[in-house]
């Protein structure tokens, strides 16, 4: 398998790059791209590390060489949220960014699995598709919105609210990926039960968890560490579906003919073909359909905002 990270100088990116690096299966090629003259540093850096794991670094305005080839592509490129941002504050940067980059998947790599993880999550995948359509290379079933960061948030949240080791902690994160919308079916969790008050506490404070590490890293960033391990786990899912394991499933933001929005966060399980099946989120409590409902609006919004500035 070869996977391509770009943005891969950032704090996503070499969080990301690393786990990589010490994860990918035996005989992989890791792929680093960055605007920034560190990348290839970056790359002999990881080099050293003694797995069986290629790691090649490219820098400059054209991702290309760094994009041949490539079976998944994983894209943390952008700038970071800062205190008293919000993730659409960081729309006019990043979209840009996101759209010249996915300009070059399309020509280079139009097979590969291509995971968005620069924010805002809800629109960036909006502008990764009409890219793609535009170049008429568009496959819903290989294009995603990387929204695992939530899924291990919501793990690691009831894990100690209730005392359990996260790892026994399977939840579905449904909708997409910032503030109202991003919704844990907290409901769902087996042999677990929750007052009203703490659902309300917990799902607030999932939905909250970015502007918590950026608030606590007092204008140092955001969420990179976290959100390197989640992208590592989402793209290593993309690999074993690739490789042909079975019943691999992850929560993603995708084009899956979902009632509620042309893009929606839910269940899917992954393999040869990215997207093999979009599996229903199940039942919900009365809390979780309203919060549903109540947050498309916001989302079709987002995605509305993606689609026109493409168009």
């Amino acid at each position: 398998m070869k996977v391509a990270v770009l943005g891969a100088a950032g704090g996503i990116g070499q969080a990301l790059a690393l786990l990589l690096k010490t994860q990918l299966p035996s005989g992989s090629k890791l792929s680093l791209y960055d605007i920034a003259p560190v990348t290839p540093g970056v790359a002999v850096d990881l080099s050293h590390i003694p797995t069986d794991v290629e790691v090649k670094g490219f820098a400059g305005e054209d991702p290309t060489p760094a994009l041949e080839g490539a079976d998944v592509v994983l894209i943390s490129a952008g700038v970071a949220r800062k205190p008293g941002m919000d993730r659409s504050d960081l729309f006019n940067i990043n979209a840009g960014i996101v759209r010249s980059l996915i300009e070059k998947v399309a020509v280079t790599c139009p097979k590969a699995l291509v995971g968005v993880i620069t924010n805002p999550v809800n629109t960036t995948v909006a502008i990764a598709a009409e890219v793609l359509k535009k170049a008429g290379v568009y496959d819903k079933n290989r294009l995603f919105g990387v929204t695992t960061l939530d899924v291990i948030r919501s793990e690691t949240f009831v894990a100690e609210a209730k005392g359990l080791k996260p790892e026994d902690v399977y939840i579905n994160v449904i909708g997409g990926h910032s503030g109202v919308t991003i919704l844990p079916l907290l409901s769902q969790i087996e042999g677990v039960s929750f007052s009203d008050e703490e659902v309300a506490a917990l799902t607030k404070r999932i939905q909250n968890a970015g502007t918590e590490v950026v608030e606590a890293k007092a204008g140092g960033g955001s969420a990179t560490l976290s959100m390197g391990q989640a992208a590592c786990r989402f793209g290593l899912s993309l690999v074993r579906g690739l490789q042909g394991e079975e019943n691999v499933i992850e929560c993603a933001y995708v084009d899956g003919g979902s009632e509620h929005a042309e893009f929606f966060a839910q269940p899917v399980r992954l393999g040869k073909n990215g997207v093999e099946e979009v599996l229903p989120y199940g039942e919900v409590s009365a809390f979780e359909a309203e919060a549903r409902d109540s947050m498309l609006e916001t989302l079709k919004g987002d995605i509305k905002i993606g689609v026109e500035f493409v168009k």
